[in-house]
C-alpha cells in the first residue's frame, strides 16, 4: 500500500510532511508535492503531518480523487525528490481547501493531458 498526495496540496504545498519521512518518497513539482508509490513504505508518519489534509492512504482516497494515485505515481517520476521542508507559496493559505484545484496543477502539459482525462 502507498499514501497519495491529493488535490488540497495544489497551490498550497506545505512542506510539514517532508522531513517525517524516513525513505525520501516526497517529489516536489512547482506548485504541489507528490509521494512516489514505489518508495513509500506505508509508515504513515506524513499523513498527520499535512496541515491540508491532503495526504490519505490508497485505500481511504476520498471519493472524487482516485485519480491522484496515478497522478503521484507519474509525477514522481518526473520531479525531483525533496527531502527537506522548503517555504511554501505566499498565497498558499489563500487556495487551502479551495475545491476544483486539479485545472490548477502545475506539470508538461502533454502529462497533464493523459492525467486528467
Amino acid at each position: 500500500m502507498t499514501f497519495v498526495v491529493t488535490e488540497n496540496c495544489i497551490r498550497c504545498k506545505y512542506m510539514d510532511c517532508v522531513e517525517v519521512c524516513p525513505v525520501d518518497c516526497f517529489h516536489e513539482g512547482p506548485n504541489m508535492l507528490v509521494i512516489d508509490p514505489e518508495e513509500c513504505i506505508d509508515c504513515t508518519l506524513c499523513e498527520p503531518e499535512c496541515p491540508v489534509e491532503a495526504i490519505f492512504s490508497e485505500d481511504e482516497i476520498p471519493k472524487g480523487q482516485e485519480k491522484f494515485l496515478e497522478i503521484n505515481a507519474e509525477l514522481s517520476q518526473l520531479w525531483p525528490v525533496i527531502t527537506e521542508a522548503g517555504t511554501p507559496p505566499e498565497d498558499a493559505d489563500e487556495w487551502k481547501d479551495k475545491p476544483g484545484k486539479l485545472a490548477e496543477l502545475d506539470c508538461p502539459e502533454e502529462v497533464k493531458e493523459r492525467l486528467l482525462r
